[in-house]
């Protein structure tokens, strides 16, 4: 089980290393959103140990670490909510996707195995909505014969910072429930209708471990790592489907295009096999580079994580980009990221 406090303490400590300078000055430093944190902690061991340069990154959710990037404290930002091409271009930034993973709803009932609870989007919306308040609430168990769901309340656990993965899981909810929509939205941060927060996908991993007949929203690797139970969901072609890579995968795979500066949104994907609730993860850079040695550090560790990191990624359930979909990002590089004399960092 997770101790938050002491990963709390140890972001916290992180923080005031790099503040201090206590940084190699071949290492590079990122900061932002928890949903990536499990597969870019394993490339970064693996790329030290191949190159000698540390990479830095804290998990401090995909809002603050716009922030950082910002304030220029961090040499990359990391979000799973991209920003639209004129938020990139009053900020100056460059945005790419990494990699796609999945969000999953994980509750914690007694007698309830992974994979074994049924819920729709509808379902799933209503009970963040605090409209649904029982386990045993015919709506759930009409999907769910034979499973003994208790007569039980419903805690419902949220993040409560400015998170990537609650802008993934909440547009997911407004595609499918009008009233979500209307009343909620979609964003990092959404006034909650009901329920607890907790901090980082950790924190609401800590939360539902603990809270008895409790259920949260937290990033697939989060839920095999912690051994949470999660759900099955109905996905748009009204199929049952549980999370891992293959559905993943469909959801990815059913999507032929990005947007302009990579934009990207993937829940409530079309396919039999797609995970309704899948969302990839970006990269924030800026365009015009005052310390073009550290950009291309940056630059240099993704290239070799597109490269080499594939199977570190897939081993922990996330689905690596297409083979095209990286040459268009390393294109990208040649043309949008320079230093401040205009001349490209990537060659």
């Amino acid at each position: 089980m997770i101790n938050l406090n002491r990963l709390l303490r140890y972001i916290s400590l992180s923080v005031a290393l790099l503040s201090a300078g206590y940084v190699s000055a071949a290492d590079i430093t990122g900061a932002g959103a928890t949903f990536p944190y499990p597969v870019y902690s394993k490339w970064a061991n693996a790329y030290k140990t191949e190159t000698g340069t540390g990479v830095n990154y804290q998990p401090i959710g995909s809002s603050n670490g716009l922030k950082q990037i910002q304030s220029r404290t961090v040499d990359f930002a990391a979000t799973d909510a991209p920003l639209k091409e004129n938020e990139l271009e009053s900020a100056g930034l460059v945005q790419f996707p990494v990699i796609i993973g999945g969000v999953v709803p994980v509750v914690n009932v007694n007698g309830v195995e992974p994979g074994k609870l049924k819920l729709n989007g509808t379902i799933l919306a209503d009970i963040f909505l605090g409209k649904i308040t029982k386990w045993n609430d015919w709506r759930i168990a009409a999907d769910n014969p034979g499973v003994a769901l208790p007569d039980e309340a419903i805690t419902v656990i949220h993040r409560s910072d400015g998170s990537g993965t609650t802008f993934i899981f909440t547009s997911y909810l407004a595609q499918v429930s009008p009233e979500w929509k209307k009343s909620v939205g979609v964003g990092k941060e959404v006034y909650w209708p009901t329920g607890t927060g907790g901090k980082g996908n950790e924190g609401v991993t800590a939360y539902v471990q603990r809270i008895r007949n409790s259920i949260g929203y937290v990033e697939y690797a989060y839920a095999l790592q912690n051994k949470l139970t999660f759900t099955q969901m109905r996905n748009r072609d009204g199929h049952f489907v549980m999370p891992d890579y293959a559905s993943f995968n469909a959801a990815a795979n059913a999507r032929s295009d990005t947007g302009k500066g990579f934009y990207e949104i993937l829940p409530n994907e079309s396919g039999k096999d797609s995970w309704p609730i899948t969302g990839a993860t970006f990269v924030l850079i800026y365009k015009s580079q005052e310390k073009p040695v550290n950009a291309t550090r940056v630059l240099e560790f993704f290239d070799w994580a597109f490269t080499n990191g594939d199977k570190l990624a897939s081993d922990l359930d996330y689905v690596p980009l297409p083979a095209n979909l990286k040459m268009q990002i390393r294109n990208a590089w040649k043309t949008q990221i320079k230093d401040t004399s205009g001349n490209s960092l990537w060659k």
